[in-house]
């Protein structure tokens, strides 16, 4: 596989911070209505002093986090490929023009599964949301396996 990351050096680009191996890669911006991620040029590892600059929010309202695909072991994973990354590629409006400028797109799943279409519509991807629209809980929801 060249230019690619192998299948199990895959980064999941919707993480929790208290994922082994879990790293900042981007920071919530804007307002309810218009969130955009603004991505970093280089991840940041999870320290207790990260996570603590987004209080008195949750980490996932503030952080997009990278972390090492869980393959089977995510409710999101079918056995080949991410489902998430599906629904995010074919259920959501792009919201960019053109690639954002990311640092983990070349072993981030999302872009190795769904190409340009997951990056197109990535920067509106909060991992939680309080005030979530009914298109984001049908594409957040796990599918039945």
């Amino acid at each position: 596989m060249t230019n690619h990351a192998k299948q199990a050096d895959l980064l999941c680009p919707s993480a929790q911070p208290d994922t082994p191996g879990s790293a900042v890669f981007g920071v919530v911006t804007g307002s309810q209505e218009r969130r955009r991620v603004g991505y970093l040029t280089e991840k940041q590892a999870v320290t207790e002093d990260l996570l603590k600059l987004a209080q008195p929010a949750r980490p996932q309202q503030v952080f997009r986090f990278s972390a090492p695909c869980a393959g089977s072991g995510c409710m999101h994973f079918d056995g080949a490929n991410c489902r998430l990354a599906s629904r995010v590629a074919s259920r959501m409006e792009p919201v960019v023009n053109a690639l954002p400028p990311c640092g983990i797109r070349q072993t981030c799943r999302w872009f190795r599964q769904e190409g340009k279409a997951a990056c197109l519509r990535c920067p509106q991807v909060v991992t939680e949301v309080h005030d979530a629209s009914e298109e984001w809980l049908q594409v957040a929801q796990p599918e039945p396996r």
